[in-house]
């Protein structure tokens, strides 16, 4: 799909600044509703909700009245929170390499990556495999959901700002 490239810059560093914003709300203002957009604690799955919802919000901005245009967007917001999880794990749990600067890299480059993907894929959008977007994007809102008030064990899921260093199993 065609966007403006005054109007895609503008969604990208608004969401850029969200997902920055968000990552305070929670301490700010503990609460439940809160800690469905933002993170409670320094695990990886909980930084999924910085890129995602700002991004979310943006891609709904940016396909306000195309009717289809949404379903790259939810597609590519799944991929890029899925890989956050999984370059998070490699960095976090397997390299042991707890670093700011990889993290707000990681961020600005899946962000910029979701940005980019969804103005590469031309529609239209429809059919039975473009519902799956929706599908899979409603799974990961309902995984937030209840992973936020019960997260399971495992090191997705563990909070690094209570590890002191110790390695992840």
């Amino acid at each position: 799909m065609v966007y403006e490239k005054k109007q895609l810059l503008l969604a990208f560093v608004l969401a850029v600044l969200a997902g920055a914003g968000l990552h305070f709300v929670y301490g700010l203002c503990p609460n439940g509703g809160t800690a469905l957009f933002s993170p409670v604690n320094e695990s990886i799955w909980e930084h999924t909700k910085i890129l995602f919802w700002p991004y979310l919000a943006a891609a709904v901005w940016l396909t306000w009245g195309r009717p289809t245009g949404l379903r790259p967007w939810l597609l590519t917001g799944v991929g890029i929170s899925l890989a956050m999880l999984a370059v998070g794990y490699l960095l976090h749990v397997v390299l042991g390499w707890n670093s700011l600067a990889a993290d707000l890299v990681l961020y600005g480059v899946l962000m910029a990556l979701g940005f980019w993907l969804p103005t590469r894929m031309a529609g239209p959008f429809q059919g039975l495999r473009w519902h799956l977007p929706a599908l899979l994007a409603a799974l990961l809102v309902a995984a937030m959901v209840c992973f936020t008030f019960r997260p399971p064990q495992g090191a997705l899921f563990t909070d690094f700002s209570q590890e002191s260093g110790q390695q992840m199993k």
